[in-house]
């Protein structure tokens, strides 16, 4: 049972992959930040990699890998149970067009090609929901990438089914519909297909045992999340950031709350270091919560952007009632559902299900240039697949592996 991260982040599906039994041999990640967080938690904390000594223990770029260690990537082949992850989603996203010729499109190749030398027994590979979306070129019926993927993975030899899963149905606090593909090797067993047929179906299935067993319920919202981390709780000096204020724990509050928080004796949390508005800003945020009492989880209206001369491209003022909207790279994107201020890293960590003991690396944000560089705290967050969802994940697919 063991198993590769590609594309992997700060760790997110690799930390959901260990907590249901899988055994990593290693990780590939290209950002520094990202693969800091991942060596601290899984690699250091955890030891939950075989990591072979022919790799280095960091960062590297996947063609890097395929180029220089292609040897030994071949005689991997039979020896790995699952390769996991999917390559980065903003070639695929919704928002504008496609362009053919995209880097980002190209990862998707060497992800293919990936498998093709390693050939493990089964895949889980996960994108944006817009992955599925039909792309028109000079006006011609387009075709959707999950589809020429699915083609690919079947020429080479896997049985495969993908289809959306709303992640805020299996007891993450936030709507966050994602591609998800599985795979089996075609020669493994006759009912190979049938059993990857039926992966969705036992995952919907499972879901309810399992969350029963953490102690919640799939309808966990943002409040049950985060309601322990409130600034009002009060304030010391952030462990990390000396020139910045970091929140205090409350007693739990619910029992997601006490999931996240278990084996967590610090007084303060993790990455929760409050950010510095200035006093306009605070002002602002306060006359928006107060004005969108009956329209949260939503951009703000048009007359509220008009009368305030607002231009920001999103602003959405958050409930705890309800799950949030799907979180991204941005914190000033949200505003906190009660106080005047974005949320901090360690509330975005909670919404996507990382327990509070795993800690994030490098800077919190950044800006301008240096967004297509860097992938401070925020951004890993914003980019993982939710732990929780993994761990589920991961117990369907030992099941697939052994029927």
């Amino acid at each position: 049972m063991n198993y590769i991260d590609l594309f992997a982040g700060c760790g997110g599906l690799s930390l959901g992959l260990y907590n249901s039994g899988w055994r990593g041999l290693f990780a590939i990640e290209k950002s520094p930040d990202a693969f800091e967080t991942l060596k601290y938690n899984l690699i250091e904390s955890k030891n939950h990699f075989d990591w072979p000594e022919w790799l280095p223990k960091k960062e590297l770029e996947i063609n890097s890998v395929l180029k220089e260690y292609n040897l030994e990537l071949k005689r991997l082949k039979g020896k790995v149970s699952l390769i996991a992850g999917g390559p980065p989603c903003q070639g695929f996203s919704m928002a504008g067009r496609r362009i053919e010729n995209d880097f980002r499109n190209d990862l998707i190749n060497s992800y293919i090609e990936f498998v093709k030398i390693v050939k493990p027994k089964i895949i889980f590979f996960e994108n944006v929901k817009g992955f599925t979306m039909e792309f028109k070129k000079n006006n011609e019926k387009g075709v959707a990438y999950s589809l020429l993927v699915t083609k690919k993975l079947e020429e080479a030899g896997y049985y495969v089914k993908g289809q959306l899963v709303n992640f805020g149905d299996y007891g993450i606090p936030q709507k966050r519909t994602r591609f998800i593909l599985v795979g089996i090797k075609k020669t493994l067993k006759k009912s190979s297909q049938k059993k990857v047929d039926d992966f969705f179906i036992q995952l919907e299935q499972n879901k309810f045992e399992f969350l029963s067993t953490k102690g919640i319920k799939p309808e966990t919202n943002l409040g049950d999340a985060i309601s322990d981390l409130l600034k009002s709780n009060g304030v010391k000096v952030s462990p990390d950031s000396s020139n910045f204020e970091a929140g205090i724990y409350s007693k739990s509050k619910s029992p997601y709350q006490e999931l996240m928080r278990e084996g967590i004796e610090n007084v303060i949390a993790d990455s929760h270091r409050f950010p510095k508005h200035q006093q306009k800003t605070i002002d602002r945020f306060k006359i928006i919560l107060d004005l969108s009492k009956d329209r949260r989880n939503l951009d703000l209206s048009r007359e509220i952007r008009e009368k305030y001369k607002i231009k920001k491209h999103t602003i959405i003022p958050l409930t705890s009632y309800e799950k949030s909207p799907t979180i991204t790279t941005l914190p000033d994107d949200y505003i906190h559902y009660s106080e005047p201020r974005i949320l901090t890293v360690r509330e975005y960590a909670r919404i996507q299900s990382f327990p509070d003991w795993y800690k994030f690396k490098g800077k919190y944000t950044t800006g301008g240039k240096r967004r297509t560089q860097e992938v401070p705290r925020y951004t890993q967050i914003g980019n993982a697949i939710p732990p929780l969802f993994g761990e589920q994940s991961g117990l369907m697919l030992k099941n697939l592996m052994d029927g």
